[in-house]
């Protein structure tokens, strides 16, 4: 069982909170509206519970469930608060066309959260490779990048826990390609798929 926290009360923050109370975590939730944090935390029920905006994070996996362009300021925001923490990072910088990165260089948002994250912390992206109708209805594989060996490993555990499988992409350098992959699924959700409903996976040949 983890402890984590989930900083956003948004799609993506009910979504991964229902599978992680599902899974037997410990589930706290913040936002930066207070109402909205305590009406998710009532929904997600079985003890979850709602933390105040800014404070020490009950959890010790957090998990910003957030636009890409808040993920940084967030962090920085958080500060000392988040010191010996896991953060993990959902998302996907995707220009206004869907047709590349927003930040347009060699990066990431993980990369970026990292710099300004207190020492102590460790910065690991997950789950941007998932439509959120996918991880609510599948057991996609999850696909992640950080340079901590026992951050990836905890984070790896939780994943499991919701009953999917993490796959270790590399070190944190690699979430610049996670979210290129992220990119290729939007891709092919407009072209050669042509809809939300698949998800990328690795298949085993022996």
């Amino acid at each position: 069982m983890s402890s984590i926290t989930l900083i956003g009360t948004g799609n993506m923050a009910r979504t991964i909170g229902t599978l992680a109370v599902a899974g037997g975590n410990r589930v706290e939730v913040m936002g930066r509206d207070q109402s909205k944090a305590d009406d998710l935390a009532k929904a997600l029920g079985d003890g979850t519970t709602a933390g105040k905006w800014g404070d020490v994070p009950a959890g010790d996996i957090v998990i910003t469930a957030l636009l890409y362009d808040g993920v940084v300021p967030v962090v920085a925001e958080y500060g000392d608060a988040l010191a010996g923490k896991v953060i993990v990072d959902i998302s996907n910088p995707f220009n206004a066309t869907f047709d590349g990165l927003a930040h347009g260089e060699e990066t990431s948002i993980a990369q970026e959260a990292a710099k300004v994250a207190p020492a102590g912390a460790s910065m690991v992206k997950a789950f941007n490779t998932i439509f959120r109708n996918v991880l609510e209805n599948g057991r996609p594989d999850v696909f992640m990048a950080g340079d901590n060996a026992q951050a990836k490993a905890d984070v790896a555990a939780f994943i499991e826990s919701l009953g999917l499988r993490p796959l270790d992409a590399g070190g944190l350098k690699m979430a610049h390609w996670l979210e290129g992959a992220g990119l290729l699924m939007m891709g092919l959700a407009g072209h050669g798929v042509g809809n939300f409903d698949f998800s990328l996976g690795v298949s085993l040949l022996s």
